[in-house]
């Protein structure tokens, strides 16, 4: 029982996390040395924040051929059509893009959402607007990744910093051969994911729906389902 409770609590870090945690609990102990009480204990609660923001847990993922899975944690902010970077060379028609918003509250582990091989991977330099707005899709800093699926169509996932975010991270290249719900990198502190389906696939998510990184489903490749529609209820 305890054991549970333990596991339920305590989360895996990813890697990038106790560097980030050691500078957050050295501060910490500066504060209570060399300040009051009330401020170490508000340097503990960021230290906290910082172990919480880099957890890294399992996820179950659905393996049926065909489904694309979320690629990270946080609320579906944006259903509509876009062109993919051209830097992937996708083309130029617009295709269904679903975008998921992380808050800094959220787990910033990317995964990919259908199994397949990278094709191509362009990172960009930019701005860091607000990553709910539409526009920091094309004026942010941002990585985009291209997969080609088994049944031979294309599908990109492009991370996007945000207000906060200042450090994106990938760590896959063209050619890897990648499995749905794979680990391929994270955005540090608040940020966006855009998944730009192959043409012709509805998601099967609606705008305000929160997303499981590696586990809610966003679409089916094999599916004619329609898009949704949702109510708040």
């Amino acid at each position: 029982m305890a054991a549970s409770l333990m596991s339920s609590i305590v989360k895996p870090v990813h890697p990038e996390g106790p560097k980030f945690l050691a500078i957050a609990a050295a501060i910490t102990l500066l504060l209570f040395i060399f300040t009051d009480e009330l401020v170490g204990v508000a340097g503990l609660a960021v230290t906290v924040w910082v172990y919480y923001f880099f957890r890294d847990p399992p996820r179950v993922t659905p393996t049926r051929e065909g489904l694309v899975v979320s690629p990270a944690d946080g609320e579906v902010s944006m259903i509509a059509p876009a062109v993919p970077p051209a830097g992937l060379n996708l083309g130029p028609e617009a295709r269904t893009r679903v975008s998921i918003f992380m808050s800094v509250f959220d787990c910033h582990v990317n995964r990919t959402p259908c199994a397949g091989t990278v094709t191509a991977v362009d990172y960009r330099p930019g701005k860091f607007l607000n990553a709910a707005l539409d526009k920091a899709s094309e004026d942010n800093e941002r990585n985009a990744v291209a997969l080609r699926l088994a049944d031979g169509r294309d599908l990109a996932v492009v991370q996007i910093a945000g207000l906060v975010a200042r450090r994106i991270l990938c760590t896959v290249k063209p050619g890897d051969v990648l499995a749905t719900g794979e680990r391929f990198g994270m955005i540090r502190f608040g940020s966006r994911l855009d998944v730009y389906l192959p043409d012709g696939v509805a998601p099967m998510v609606i705008v305000g729906q929160r997303a499981v990184a590696g586990e809610t489903v966003i679409a089916d490749l094999a599916s004619p389902e329609a898009p949704r529609a949702g109510e708040v209820r």
